[in-house]
C-alpha cells in the first residue's frame, strides 16, 4: 500500500497512513520537538482522526530528527503577555481537556500504539510516550521527567503513568531528582520495551507497529480492555471479563482463520476491523 500524507494543518505535526499505521511525527526539530500552541490542537485532532478511522489498525508516535519530545517549550512559557487575563479556572478547565485528548486517549486507545524514541523524551515528551502501549527506543535515546528543573509538578498523566510503569518508589525517584536515565537503563527498569541502534530504530518501530495493525483487530481490542480492566477492577471482575470477551472473539472470522492457518502450516490472514 502507498504512503498517504495527511495535512495536520501546521508543519508542526506530520501524518502518514501506510499498511494500516497511522504514523504521526512531531517535526519540531530545532526545538527537540517541544510542544508548541500549534501541537496542542494538531496532535489531539489527528489522534482522534485515527481511532475513528477504520482503515487505522495501529498508532505509531514518533519525533523528527534526534528527539522524541522534550516536553513543553520553556521558551513559550516565559512569554509573561500569554493568559494574562485568563481565568485561572478556565485555564486549568482547558489543561483538562487537553490532557484527556492526547495522552488520555491514548491510554483509552482501543487500538495498539507505539512510541519510537529517536532520542530524549522529557517532561510532557516521556508522558506521551508511557501514554502508549509500548515504547521502543534508539541506543542513544534518555529519558527524563524534568519537571522539578524548571519549577513544575507535572502534566499529561506523568505520576499515574509513571508509577504504573516502574512501580511508586522508583516514580518518586525519578520525579523528584529529574534523573536522565538512558535508553539501556530505561528498558531495565521497564520504561522502555526494546532499544536498537540508531539506525534501525524508524524501521524497526515501523515493523513491529504495521504487524499489530495487520494483526486480528477486534481480538487485540478485547486484549487491551482486559488490560485496562485488570488495572482497575478486583480479580473476579476481571476475569468474568475475559471470559466475555474470550467468547466474543472465538466467534470472530479472524479466530476462525487462524484456527484453519494453524492446521495448513500457513500464516493467517486477518480480515476484521474495528
Amino acid at each position: 500500500m502507498s504512503e498517504q500524507n495527511i495535512d495536520t494543518g501546521t508543519s508542526h505535526l506530520l501524518y502518514s497512513i501506510r499498511d494500516g499505521v497511522a504514523t504521526l511525527t512531531l517535526n519540531r526539530p530545532e526545538a527537540r520537538n517541544a510542544l508548541s500552541a500549534e501541537l496542542g490542537v494538531a496532535l489531539p485532532a489527528m489522534i482522534k482522526r485515527s481511532l475513528e478511522d477504520p482503515e487505522v489498525g495501529a498508532l505509531l508516535l514518533t519525533g523528527a530528527g534526534t528527539a522524541f519530545c522534550a516536553g513543553g517549550d520553556v521558551k513559550g512559557m516565559g512569554d509573561k503577555r500569554k493568559n494574562t487575563d485568563q481565568p485561572i479556572e478556565e485555564r486549568i478547565r482547558l489543561m483538562q481537556a487537553r490532557h484527556r485528548a492526547v495522552s488520555g486517549a491514548l491510554v483509552l486507545s482501543p487500538k495498539p500504539t507505539i512510541a519510537a524514541l529517536p532520542g530524549p523524551a522529557a517532561g510532557a515528551g516521556l508522558a506521551l510516550a508511557l501514554a502508549c502501549d509500548m515504547r521502543i527506543a534508539a541506543a542513544s535515546a534518555f529519558v527524563s521527567t524534568g519537571y522539578a528543573k524548571i519549577g513544575l509538578s507535572g502534566d499529561y498523566g506523568i505520576a499515574w503513568l509513571l508509577s504504573r510503569a516502574i512501580g511508586d518508589a522508583r516514580a518518586r525517584e525519578l520525579l523528584l531528582t529529574c534523573e536522565r536515565v538512558p535508553a539501556v537503563r530505561a528498558e531495565q527498569l521497564g520504561l522502555i520495551n526494546r532499544v536498537v541502534p540508531d539506525a534501525d530504530l524508524r524501521a524497526q518501530a515501523f515493523e513491529l507497529a504495521r504487524s499489530l495493525a495487520n494483526g486480528p483487530r477486534v481480538v487485540l481490542r478485547n486484549i487491551k480492555a482486559n488490560l485496562a480492566e485488570a488495572r482497575a477492577q478486583d480479580y473476579l471482575s476481571a476475569i468474568d471479563g475475559e471470559a466475555v470477551r474470550v467468547v466474543q472473539s472465538s466467534q470472530t472470522d479472524d479466530h476462525k482463520e487462524a484456527v484453519r492457518a494453524f492446521m495448513e502450516k500457513r500464516a493467517p490472514q486477518f480480515r476484521d476491523r474495528f
